[in-house]
């Protein structure tokens, strides 16, 4: 392994040693089509789609351009974020906005996971930038296909993993390319939160198997739409608002949630390319919900000057506790990851953030590099605003975070059907439990498809 990578390296696109059209990045320049040639003075005319939830966050990140439309399944469930922009028109399908309202520069898609897909695929052919909250697809097949689009199209994308655009991301990199833990054969990442027991938290179902029961449908909630490309069920509070996430049908579980965010550090640093195996033992998993907790183990083969890598994901627990970890000290709350170097581990949060060699005294003895990586000054939304006008790919477009998404929906594949399983990223599928492989798309309801 070279002792230092620079800064050039790391903003240029690597080719996936697979094949597969896909490469880790932070930043890289290309050429944008999009609706509207913009100076970087001007400002872009976004829509928010699904804006009752994280969606009004990211929106108040971008209020610097012009709010021109929202959409939402649920007018009620929206009303705070729709009265905060009250020049902006209002519409319950995104379809009619997309196809109504041609002053659209750019869409922020919040809605729940299974319908990022379509919803950001047709943003994408109508020609508009797209920033997607993670995890950016529900499936390995809608990963790929966003992948390719995007770049065929050449629109800025983003996906919403906002540690990207932090510090401590680039912290990990630094220090990894710069050989101070040596080489790095194994990472342990976790999330310690669960779904059990159901209910406990506002993003908890309180339904563990699907209710019998149906009630009436809220006022003006439009179910139709929000059920989009997956298969129809009576409306139920189980599902919406804000605990969607556990079911298979319609969300990512913690690996697409948590996954997306703690995973793309690694992914980064490493420059991960899909796996070649994943193996996974889960509890308290059913047809109908993500388990309770699970363990999955990714095997990736070498990669250029990095060695093969073993990557372990625990869900609802931790990882075996550090022997260089001191005693009494902490690991990082509800999730993190370990870096396991050669000479050294590196501990850090969540996001990537916080990153300290453990133990201290290993951290003080420790010659770090100088910062040579670009650092986002401002928000993760804004970076993508920049690309939009400017040219240059934000740090998370999906050329970088297809790849990511693919790896965690290999993982939710793993532990549905609770085996290894052998995965041939080229023919993009399963090799070895055939049955898995019904897994790596989905069939989608009439009307909804890519």
């Amino acid at each position: 392994m070279t002792d230092r990578l620079n800064r050039r390296q790391f903003v240029r696109h690597s080719a996936v040693t697979t094949g597969a059209a896909a490469a880790f990045l932070i930043v890289q320049p290309h050429v944008l089509g999009g609706t509207r040639q913009l100076a970087p003075s001007d400002k872009l005319n976004i829509a928010g789609i699904g804006i009752g939830g994280m969606g009004a966050g990211n929106l108040r990140n971008v209020e610097s351009e012009n709010i021109v439309a929202l959409c939402d399944v649920d007018p009620n469930h929206a009303s705070r974020t729709v009265n905060r922009y009250p020049d902006a028109k209002f519409y319950v399908d995104y379809r009619d906005m997309l196809d109504k309202q041609k002053d659209i520069d750019a869409v922020v898609i919040a809605t729940p996971d299974h319908t990022h897909a379509v919803i950001s695929m047709a943003a994408i052919r109508a020609g508009k930038h797209v920033y997607c909250q993670k995890p950016l697809t529900h499936n390995v097949n809608e990963a790929r296909r966003l992948t390719a689009a995007a770049r065929e199209t050449k629109v800025a994308t983003q996906l919403g993993i906002q540690g990207h655009s932090m510090e401590g991301l680039r912290l990990v990199c630094e220090w990894i390319w710069a050989g101070v833990i040596g080489e790095v054969h194994e990472v342990d990442a976790w999330c310690d939160l669960s779904y059990y027991p159901w209910g406990h938290a506002g993003w908890s179902s309180q339904w563990s198997a699907r209710p019998e029961e149906t009630p009436p449908l809220p006022d003006k909630l439009n179910w139709d739409l929000w059920i989009g490309p997956a298969p129809m069920r009576p409306y139920h509070r189980a599902y919406h608002p804000a605990t969607w996430r556990c079911w298979w049908d319609f969300g990512s579980g913690m690996m697409g949630d948590r996954g997306a965010h703690t995973l793309d550090p690694v992914c980064a640093a490493l420059k991960l390319c899909p796996p070649t195996s994943i193996d996974a033992t889960s509890c308290g998993n059913t047809d109908e919900v993500h388990p309770l907790s699970a363990i999955v183990t990714y095997q990736f083969p070498a990669r250029g000057e990095f060695p093969p890598l073993k990557l372990t994901w625990y869900e609802g627990t931790r990882p075996p506790r550090p022997a260089d970890l001191e005693d009494g000290r902490k690991m990082p709350a509800e999730g993190g990851a370990l870096y396991k170097g050669t000479r050294g581990t590196i501990m850090a949060g969540v996001y990537g953030n916080s990153p300290r060699i453990i133990p201290e005294a290993k951290m003080r003895e420790a010659q770090l590099p100088d910062k040579t990586l670009p650092r986002v000054p401002d928000n993760h939304e804004q970076d993508w605003v920049r690309a939009c006008k400017s040219g240059n790919s934000a740090g998370a477009d999906f050329a970088y975070s297809g790849p990511l998404a693919e790896i965690c929906c290999l993982g939710n594949i793993a532990k549905r059907v609770d085996t290894r399983i052998e995965w041939d990223a080229v023919q993009m599928r399963v090799t070895n439990v055939p049955e898995a492989n019904a897994l790596v798309g989905r069939e989608y309801r009439s009307g909804w498809e890519l």
